[in-house]
């Protein structure tokens, strides 16, 4: 009867065994797949933050246009380029053509 337990034994380490390396190959996968995630979503974060930064300079320029056409400099400019109106004091030289 001795040699029967020995068997029982041995096939219990061996099915531990191939248990805990089943479960470390399930694992490794896992952390792979994980990681793969994990660069997916760094390279859309950085593009994210690439586009925002975009988005922010873009939004300070039309701050920027917005404050200059409520000034005085942006009215005369378009009185002068669009109308052709100048100050009393002004006198307005055409350029003509060479020919």
């Amino acid at each position: 009867m001795a040699g029967r337990k020995k068997k029982r034994t041995n096939a219990g380490t061996v099915s531990i065994g191939v248990f805990v390396l089943l479960f470390l190959v399930v694992m490794a996968v896992q952390i792979y797949r994980v990681k793969q995630k994990n660069d997916t979503y760094t390279e859309r974060m950085n593009e994210l933050q690439a586009q925002y930064e975009g988005e922010t300079e873009r939004a300070s320029e039309i701050d920027d246009l917005e404050e200059y056409m409520k000034s005085d400099d942006y009215i005369e400019d378009t009185a002068k380029s669009k109308l052709g109106l100048a100050y009393d004091n002004q006198i307005i030289f055409k350029e003509t053509d060479g020919d």
